[in-house]
């Protein structure tokens, strides 16, 4: 039997503009994105088109992710946080004043070269990455699973599925809505924590 988990990018997330922010900023610029929803577009035909192969609807608890599914028709039979995107650090200078897109990109290359400050380390992360993908694979038997994600997140989700044995099959893309098909043919999965 051929098995099937989708890794779905949430859509746009609606937040007001900003031009610059210092370090110290983006601790407001994360937790407003992190309570954020999506921008009111439809979603992409391809994305609709995906998610109608799911039998099983799984979401991360963030706000963005919920209303993804929500623009999908769909209803998750789980949510849970396990599926929440790697948290960015924040830093405490106030003079710098970038982009929060740049700082993002910035705070995720410090994040992986392990300065964490109050959020979860690398480790930390890979760890519930881990969890999160035997979760999903626990879910498959009841047919294809598509979880609605997030970016970074959805990668190191990716990387714990491919150490199982999962093949990515189709690829549209790490941009809002783009998505990831795995599939599994085979016996019994590897456990990449073992």
């Amino acid at each position: 039997m051929t098995r099937k988990i989708i890794l779905m990018r949430h859509g746009q997330p609606d937040l007001a503009p900003l031009s610059k922010v210092s370090a110290q900023g983006m601790k407001h610029w994360i937790e407003q994105y992190e309570l954020s929803e999506i921008t009111p577009q439809p979603a992409p035909a391809t994305s609709l088109a995906l998610a109608v192969t799911a039998t099983v609807v799984v979401s991360s608890s963030a706000p963005r992710a919920l209303a993804s599914a929500s623009a999908l028709g769909l209803y998750p039979t789980l949510v849970d946080k396990v599926f929440c995107e790697a948290q960015l650090p924040h830093g405490r200078g106030t003079w710098l004043r970038l982009s929060p897109v740049t700082w993002a990109f910035i705070l995720r290359i410090l994040w992986l070269c392990g300065f964490c400050g109050t959020v979860e380390s690398v480790r930390q992360a890979k760890a519930r990455a881990l969890e999160a993908a035997q979760r999903l694979q626990s879910l498959d038997s009841e047919g294809p699973v598509l979880l609605l994600g997030h970016g970074f997140m959805n990668r190191m989700i990716a990387r714990q599925l491919e150490a199982a044995g999962w093949k990515r099959q189709v690829n549209t893309g790490s941009q809002y809505w783009g998505a990831v098909t795995y599939q599994y043919s085979g016996g019994a999965f590897k456990n990449p924590g073992n």
